[in-house]
């Protein structure tokens, strides 16, 4: 069936005034202005729609639905934020509440028009060894695609890390699930539903080990590697205590610098550091609210596209945003950046890190643009509300007048999101079950 979607306001991409033709889960042609489809067997109306790419978002740590501006953690820079919540989640995150706030994390950003989805998963306290199987079953669940990051920790306090010891596995530990996840669920194919990465959290809370044995299974699957770094000047000094070197020194010493790599954040690098990030092509995840937050400080998008390294947008995880609304970190990209340089960044600057650029991270050359031979999966935003009034520009008022939910949102073809709803989630159940296991989450320190 070749279904033509028709006539929208406004699309993001060239050559497709009139819409776009779908046809088993696939883009197959763009209907230029003044043309009509070759051939087509349907039709949707999309006259009240500005549509975009299914956004992708490539990081994010989905249990910490359950810690929104938890009073133990608010108004606090990175380290002592951890701090403060490394013992919270680990005798409080169980596979239940695991699966509710996964869960409710995909239901956000799908409603916010993102199609595809990373998680970096790095909590595996004793009886949540299950987690990539949970998350795997809530993204089919919903039908969204997703990277998941088989993340990890091994270095506790008690050896000079920042994690408790209960938060944390042992190396052999690790790597045999690495392994097991790897081998059940990654699909390196075009169209593929569940990739698999491998994501050692940050330098304060794994072994330099750990990151070279990471990088060779990643070698053996074909699969992707990220890790936070750049995040903070507190991480800087800490690297500099502990390996004599910055950040990016470090990561050359464990082999991560290469085109398999993607970084959360990737703040605080030196003008040579940046060249090496961008000579080798290693991606960078920018996180504009959750910096803002957590007052990190600001990501050198720029100068790290221009030195040849992928830039994405993640809206990082839901205690250090506070939701998970991609469409709402396209708008605070587009203003933090303005304000790291001036007004020539633009919306479409934000859309494309949104997009394309997370697609890149990613290793994904079959989503992040409308073009023919790409996967269907886009993103369709109406005008009607009153913040959009007034709007001459329909992709610049998107960004500028703030959307933040999309009415519908297409993934391979299929309808995932209608009139604002997903069609395989009940938003009430969802919002009074997650509800009620986050006052536990609360209750963990009141009594």
């Amino acid at each position: 069936m070749r279904l033509w979607i028709k006539d929208p306001i406004a699309i993001l991409a060239d050559g497709a005034e009139r819409g776009v033709v779908v046809e088993d889960g696939v883009i197959v042609e763009l209907v230029g202005k003044g043309r009509a489809p070759q051939a087509h067997d349907m039709v949707f109306d999309a006259g009240r729609h500005v549509i975009l790419p299914g956004l992708v978002n490539t990081h994010h740590h989905f249990f910490q639905t359950l810690t929104r501006a938890h009073p133990e953690a608010i108004n606090k820079e990175l380290f002592p934020w951890l701090k403060a919540l490394y013992p919270i989640w680990t005798r409080n995150v169980t596979p239940e509440t695991f699966r509710l706030g996964t869960r409710l994390a995909l239901t956000e950003l799908l409603m916010s028009g993102c199609t595809t989805a990373a998680d970096h998963h790095y909590l595996f306290p004793a009886g949540l060894e299950g987690a990539m199987d949970i998350q795997v079953e809530e993204a089919q669940r919903l039908g969204i695609r997703m990277t998941v990051s088989r993340g990890s920790m091994n270095l506790s306090e008690k050896d000079g890390g920042l994690p408790p010891d209960g938060a944390v596995q042992d190396e052999d530990t690790i790597l045999a699930d690495c392994e097991r996840v790897l081998q059940k669920y990654h699909d390196p194919s075009d169209g593929a539903f569940i990739q698999v990465a491998l994501s050692p959290c940050a330098p304060f809370t794994v072994t330099k080990n750990l990151m070279k044995q990471s990088v060779a299974l990643a070698e053996k699957y074909d699969c992707r590697l990220h890790t936070h770094l750049g995040e903070t000047r507190d991480e800087n000094d800490y690297c500099e205590h502990h390996f004599q070197c910055r950040p990016v020194d470090y990561l050359e010493e464990v082999g991560w610098l290469n085109d398999r790599v993607w970084l959360a954040h990737g703040i605080h690098f030196n003008d040579e550091e940046v060249k090496k990030l961008g000579h080798h092509c290693v991606g960078v995840c920018h996180c504009p609210t959750s910096n803002m937050v957590l007052a990190s400080g600001q990501c050198r998008t720029k100068e790290l596209e221009a030195a040849g390294s992928p830039v994405g947008l993640g809206v990082d995880g839901s205690a250090s945003n506070d939701n998970s609304n991609l469409m709402e970190s396209v708008r605070h990209a587009l203003m933090i950046n303005r304000l790291t340089y001036d007004a020539t960044v633009s919306h479409f600057d934000a859309l494309r890190w949104a997009t394309e650029g997370s697609a890149r991270c990613l290793g994904r050359e079959d989503i992040g643009r409308i073009a023919v031979g790409k996967q269907a999966d886009m993103s369709f935003y109406t005008l009607d509300e009153l913040r959009f009034s007034g709007g001459g520009d329909p992709l610049a008022t998107l960004v500028l007048c703030g959307a933040h939910s999309a009415d519908r949102v297409m993934i391979a073809g299929d309808w995932k999101v209608e009139d604002t709803i997903p069609v395989h989630m009940d938003i009430e159940r969802l919002r009074h079950e997650h509800g009620q296991a986050a006052k536990r989450f609360l209750e963990s320190i009141t009594g």
